[in-house]
């Protein structure tokens, strides 16, 4: 893995409503932020024991693995796709994540999911944006709510299109910046499931590209942003290694309180399967299992807006801020930045080196700078 300097310096932006985003602080705007460390972690979890001294590939003993004809590799997983939409940009649906809306459906299609603090209220509930490429195999994707500004802040590093149901007036000056992706409001299909009617709302077949041709958005990349995450070499496994300060990770707990997301190692799939409410996530139609191959934790400070319990991750920080990533069963301390509003987030070892991402699904999580000391993985 390369060496990657990082010397920049993020100017904030004030917006129309002026709110400051992303200044470097480390802080909400009452409590003070303990720096994490490994100490934070329960003293059950165990270094790993293995030889491995360092993240290398190993490539396959029999032959060298060639991507399918036809295909190329997914700047969003890695994984081979169809070299028919190479151009074409990923959407970012927002999914709710209210015990009441249970099942999702489609999410276990997504390439990337974020889960995030949507509000300060209902025990700091939770919301998903589901970054997809293929959305034109959608068959039911949702239940889709409102977005806040973190998500258009986050879906412009992809150059997506937001999907969602509206959302408070502070998204306004964040969707009229320049940087902004296009997005889409409302008016998804509704679906009878028995439930109240902001639980209804679904993208069904065929319905994403009608949108994207009405709304009359680019399907393709404005700006091809290359490849997300430093992927390992097609074909070959990241191991991390001990000078990495690699531990095992069989799960971690997250302090996210309405849902009480944990994610847990499946070593018949060699990834960690999402549960949240105690129970593991599963697809309404087809029953299969929420997993991913990647999970990333982001230790993230945010401000509150208001006293309804709005709020905005300073996600945007050039200061460098704690994080894990995990993958096949082993995690290890991160550091994470974020230059500018566009800007593609990048994560980084204890060493400086930027991380090698094994292919596959990703999950990422701002978990509340307030609450970090509590996240947990054994």
């Amino acid at each position: 893995m390369k060496r990657k300097k990082i010397g920049a310096v993020l100017s904030c932006v004030l917006l129309g409503a002026g709110l400051i985003v992303g200044c470097g602080s480390k802080d909400t705007a009452d409590t003070a932020v303990e720096e994490a460390t490994w100490e934070t972690i329960p003293a059950s979890t165990e270094a790993a024991t293995e030889a491995a001294t360092e993240a290398v590939t190993e490539e396959s003993a029999d032959e060298a693995v060639t991507v399918p004809e036809g295909d190329y590799l997914s700047e969003l997983t890695g994984l081979p796709i169809s070299e028919d939409i190479k151009d074409q940009r990923p959407i970012a649906m927002m999914i709710d994540n209210d015990s009441r809306a249970l099942p999702h459906f489609g999410v276990v299609d997504c390439d990337v999911v974020y889960e995030m603090m949507n509000s300060t209220e209902n025990n700091r509930i939770t919301r998903l944006m589901c970054l997809m490429k293929d959305w034109g195999n959608i068959t039911k994707l949702g239940s889709i709510r409102s977005t806040r500004p973190t998500n258009v802040i986050l879906a412009s590093e992809w150059n997506s299109i937001l999907c969602h149901d509206g959302g408070p007036f502070y998204i306004n000056d964040y969707l009229n910046q320049s940087w902004a992706p296009p997005h889409i409001s409302g008016y998804f299909s509704r679906v009878d499931n028995g439930k109240a009617t902001e639980f209804t709302e679904f993208c069904l077949e065929g319905e994403m590209t009608k949108r994207v041709a009405s709304e009359g958005i680019s399907a393709t990349y404005t700006a091809n942003p290359g490849n997300h995450f430093n992927f390992a070499e097609y074909g070959t496994e990241v191991t991390l290694g001990d000078d990495q300060g690699a531990i095992n990770a069989d799960s971690i707990s997250l302090p996210f309180y309405n849902t009480s997301s944990t994610l847990k190692y499946n070593p018949s799939t060699n990834t960690y399967d999402y549960y949240e409410f105690g129970n593991v996530s599963q697809d309404g139609a087809t029953g299969e299992t929420l997993t991913f191959k990647n999970v990333i934790i982001q230790d993230c400070s945010f401000t509150q807006l208001d006293s309804n319990g709005y709020m905005i991750y300073n996600c945007v920080d050039a200061t460098g801020n704690n994080g894990y990533y995990l993958t096949d069963g082993k995690a290890i301390p991160i550091s994470w930045y974020k230059n500018d509003y566009s800007a593609i987030t990048k994560y980084y070892d204890q060493n400086g080196n930027e991380i090698t991402v094994n292919d596959g699904k990703t999950y990422i999580a701002l978990v509340p700078s307030d609450t970090w000391g509590e996240v947990a993985i054994q």
